[in-house]
Parts: C-alpha cells; sequence; structure tokens
C-alpha cells in the first residue's frame, strides 16, 4: 500500500507465502523495506534484485537494477548518470518530444500516447513493424511537425503514417503544418495520413493540393502504410 509503505506485517506475510526459514525470512524482510524506502526516496521507476540468493544462512543479492525518473534526476545529482538513450531520442528530448526508436521500417507521428500506441498495434495487426514511437502531443504545428519527420527520416524508414485525431489540435493546422514541410523538404518514402476531427474537410483539402489523400480510419492508414512499406 503506497500509502503506508513497505510496513513489516506486509513484508513478513511476502516472506510466509515465500516459505522461508525464520532466519532467511528476516532478513528478506530487511531488503524489502530497504527496497521501497529507495524505490520511494530516489523518485525510481525500477528497484529490482533478480537473482536473489539464499546460500546457506545468508541471503545475497546476485544482480540489481535501479531506474531513476528522468524528470526527478535534478533532486539526486549526487547520483551518477548512465546515458541509455540514442541520438535521435536525445535529440527528440530537447526538442520536448515523447520519442522511442524502435525496429521496423515504418516511421509513425500521432498526437496523444494513447492513439500513439494504439498505432504501432494497428501497424503490427496487419504485419508491419513500426521504426518508431512519436507523440507530437498537441504540438502539430510547422516547428513541431518539421522536427518530427526530421526525426522520423533518420531511421531510414520505407514509409511514414501519420495518425491524427483533431480535438482541440485543428486538423487544419495540422495539414497547412505538414503542406509547408512538404514543400520545403524532401521527403522520397510514401506518407500515409489519417487525419479526423476539427476542421477535417479544411484539412484534408490542403493535403489533397500537396499530393496527399486522407484517411478516415486508423485500420485503413495503418494497412495502406504497411502495404507501401513491402513495395
Amino acid at each position: 500500500d503506497y500509502g503506508i509503505g513497505m510496513m513489516s506485517f506486509a513484508a513478513r506475510e511476502i516472506t510466509r507465502r515465500m516459505g522461508l526459514e525464520a532466519g532467511e525470512a528476516k532478513q528478506v524482510q530487511a531488503i524489502l523495506q530497504k527496497l521501497y524506502k529507495m524505490f520511494t526516496t530516489l523518485d525510481a521507476e525500477l528497484v529490482e534484485i533478480n537473482p536473489l540468493v539464499v546460500s546457506g544462512d545468508a541471503v545475497i543479492a546476485a544482480d540489481a537494477k535501479v531506474t531513476i525518473d528522468d524528470d526527478a534526476l535534478y533532486r539526486h545529482k549526487d547520483l551518477p548518470y548512465v546515458e541509455e538513450r540514442s541520438e535521435s531520442e536525445k535529440k527528440a528530448h530537447e526538442l520536448g518530444l515523447a520519442y522511442v526508436d524502435l525496429d521496423g521500417n515504418i516511421g509513425v507521428m500521432a498526437n496523444g500516447a494513447g492513439i500513439t500506441m494504439a498505432t504501432l498495434d494497428t501497424i503490427q495487426y496487419y504485419g508491419g513493424a513500426a521504426a518508431n514511437f512519436l507523440d507530437a502531443g498537441g504540438g502539430a504545428g510547422e516547428e513541431a511537425t518539421a522536427k518530427a519527420i526530421e526525426l522520423i527520416m533518420a531511421k531510414d524508414p520505407k514509409a511514414i503514417l501519420i495518425n491524427i485525431f483533431g480535438g482541440i489540435t485543428r486538423c487544419d493546422d495540422v495539414a497547412n503544418a505538414f503542406a509547408s514541410v512538404k514543400k520545403k523538404a524532401d521527403i522520397p518514402v510514401p506518407v500515409v495520413i489519417r487525419l479526423v476531427g476539427t476542421n477535417q474537410e479544411r484539412g484534408r483539402e490542403i493535403l489533397q493540393e500537396v499530393g496527399i489523400e486522407a484517411y478516415d480510419t486508423m485500420h485503413e492508414a495503418a494497412q495502406k502504410a504497411v502495404e507501401l512499406a513491402k513495395n
């Protein structure tokens, strides 16, 4: 219970269910409480001991891993920092974009973490694989779109799928941003756009002017992107 922490009774119940002997159980109970304290005081995303080895009367942490929330690192300047992000991920972080490199060949941009995850799943459903996760959030203006396309193109994709559901973000604004980017920069791979929501008709007219057809559903757009990526 996060409200009360790892209390002694909870640690005892865990070791009871593990079937540990009394001496081993006391050691593991102490470890559990220390792990929980570390998790909360260090703003950790993960604190893990794996494996935890029982050898004779001793309990040994044979390996461990701790991951600190990046957004809380400023509170823990005494901790060593190990950079695990790719160059693209570091650049995206600097630009304020949520971005993760993946192993596929279809570049992805969407406006919201949930819709981006759904886009990746739909690509997978139709037999494709995404080259990245890129959530532009509400920032689908020209500058953000240009930066997003630049990040995606660095992955050398076979196709790009842009999935926009316009609520607060207006579809015509997104379309204008993409049209402007397309006129200024060479995008040598096919681009598939699903554009639905506020001012979608005007947005689609703008895209048609630069030779892009907008799709009604995520499934249609994902299926087309997978097809193009295989050619």
